[in-house]
């Protein structure tokens, strides 16, 4: 069966939209960091929206720091690829043009600052995952062996912190003002974090770089919003029957979407909000609520659903008991928001479970439930800290803790470390081999990235007696029962 390509365009079903603009006439605006499923269904999704209104200063160079996969996936397309939006009614099919170019890091380190020092770029955007910043305790770890080898060699950098240095660098040196930065991963204050983790890293090079970046550059706070599944084999071969070509790169996901950004650019911009994005000046509580709500949920549901056998979301939500666990969750994590104007929370938690149900995306929990230890401070911890504070019981938020743990040790028992899929794999591990219960929660609350020390005390009891339960008892039977205390 043929690719899609520009080639076959033409032939595709009249009820595929295609590009309508001229694709020899874009120019590269932006680069984007980690070009995985998640960008492809979301901003470059915004930015083909862009194209289409006129604007041809906003194509994609993405850039992948790892693997060639994806540019093995879209250089035989033309760097086209499906956007599959599905939801009970059915599914629609959107060819997306805004992605120029994939380069691949590892093979040409040097392409990827040349890029970046572009005259034309003047956004970067970022989705690396939770781990991608290097970060230990919320400033960038010198001790990583990435960081350690880019400040060893900043014109062949392995890292995005070591990339934007060196394509800031780039730039500086050429007379060029900074690009604009946004991070759009799971990361509470993602602007601001990596402003710091860009400038520690700057001022140990040059110092005078470091200056010019805070006082010329822009790392504005976003918050981003779309139900992203990874495709499978199934969804390719279902595809290609659909559209009559094969497509290696299609995405699919949920019609919602949603993108907050810090209205703080130092750089020319597309009109994000004509195109269906928000700017505000307050980005945390928009952050905080779908950090808590959305992703607490996700984690929960991953983690219980993992531990009783359930492979997708919408198949948890669909049990009554696995509603009640979520709203009860939600109760929870709810009195620790300050939602913002326009956020009404309760039609908030109406939509998110609507899209929770949705059956046409079969959003595995197995995908979910990795990189725990990233994930969980931002979407469980926090939310408990602040109820624990103020002295109330939250057997919900507890629960979700003790069931990643048991989680952890399932796939410890039965594949070792190398299935956790975390990068304290190893520690996790470890922990595992503790004898008692007691000792396997003491050695994770000293996990000092994760717990507060302030949590631990308040923590310790609680977390001991529903981790003990855990164990002890039926897991469906002590995970459904939590929302009853």
């Amino acid at each position: 069966m043929r690719r899609l390509s520009a080639a076959v365009l033409a032939d595709l079903p009249e009820d595929v939209r295609r590009p309508s603009y001229d694709r020899g006439a874009i120019r590269t605006g932006v680069i984007h960091l980690g070009i995985g499923a998640f960008h492809r269904a979301h901003q470059a999704v915004l930015f083909e929206a862009a194209l289409e209104a006129g604007d041809m200063r906003w194509g994609v160079c993405g850039v992948s720091l790892r693997s060639a996969a994806v540019r093995d996936q879209l250089e035989p397309q033309d760097g086209l690829y499906s956007l599959v939006e599905r939801d009970a009614a059915g599914e629609r099919v959107r060819i997306i043009g805004a992605v120029r170019n994939v380069l691949v890091a590892p093979e040409n380190p040097e392409a990827v600052i040349a890029a970046l020092a572009s005259p034309d770029v003047h956004l970067v955007t970022l989705t690396i995952t939770e781990k991608g910043y290097r970060l230990n305790g919320g400033s960038l770890d010198f001790s990583d062996p990435e960081i350690v080898h880019d400040l060893a060699e900043p014109a062949a950098p392995k890292s995005a912190v070591g990339f934007l240095v060196a394509g800031l660098a780039r730039r500086r040196a050429g007379g060029l003002p900074p690009f604009t930065v946004l991070s759009c991963d799971n990361l509470p204050h993602n602007g601001r974090l990596l402003r710091d983790a860009v400038l520690d890293f700057a001022g140990r090079i040059d110092s005078a770089l470091a200056r010019w970046i805070a006082a010329e550059g822009a790392f504005p706070q976003t918050m981003v919003d779309r139900i992203v599944p990874a495709a499978t084999d199934a969804d390719v071969a279902a595809l290609a029957i659909r559209i009559g070509c094969e497509d290696r790169a299609m995405v699919k996901t949920e019609p919602f979407f949603q993108w907050v950004i810090e209205d703080r650019f130092c750089s020319p911009r597309p009109d994000f909000a004509a195109l269906g994005a928000r700017l505000t000046t307050a980005i945390a509580p928009w952050e905080e609520a779908k950090l808590r709500l959305l992703n607490g949920a996700h984690s929960a549901i991953a983690y219980a659903g993992g531990l009783i056998g359930i492979e997708h979301v919408h198949e948890f939500v669909a049990l009554e008991q696995g509603r009640r666990f979520v709203e009860s969750l939600w109760d929870e994590s709810v009195t620790t928001l300050s939602p913002p104007p326009g956020l009404d929370l309760d039609r908030y938690r109406a939509a998110l479970m609507a899209r929770f149900a949705n059956p046409a995306l079969r959003h595995r929990t197995a995908q979910i439930a990795m990189d725990g230890t990233q994930k969980l401070p931002q979407r469980i911890i926090a939310p408990l800290v602040s109820r624990l504070e103020r002295g109330d019981a939250s057997p919900m938020l507890t629960m979700v803790l003790a069931a990643w743990m048991r989680w952890v040790g399932e796939r410890v028992a039965h594949g070792g470390e190398t299935v956790l899929a975390d990068p304290l794999a190893k520690r996790l591990a470890v922990i595992q081999m503790a004898q008692s219960a007691q000792a396997r929660v003491d050695a994770t609350l000293a996990l000092d990235m994760m717990f507060p020390a302030s949590l631990v005390p308040m923590l310790r009891p609680v977390l001991t007696t529903a981790y003990s339960e855990l164990m002890d008892g039926r897991v469906r039977d002590m995970l459904f029962a939590a929302d009853k205390r």
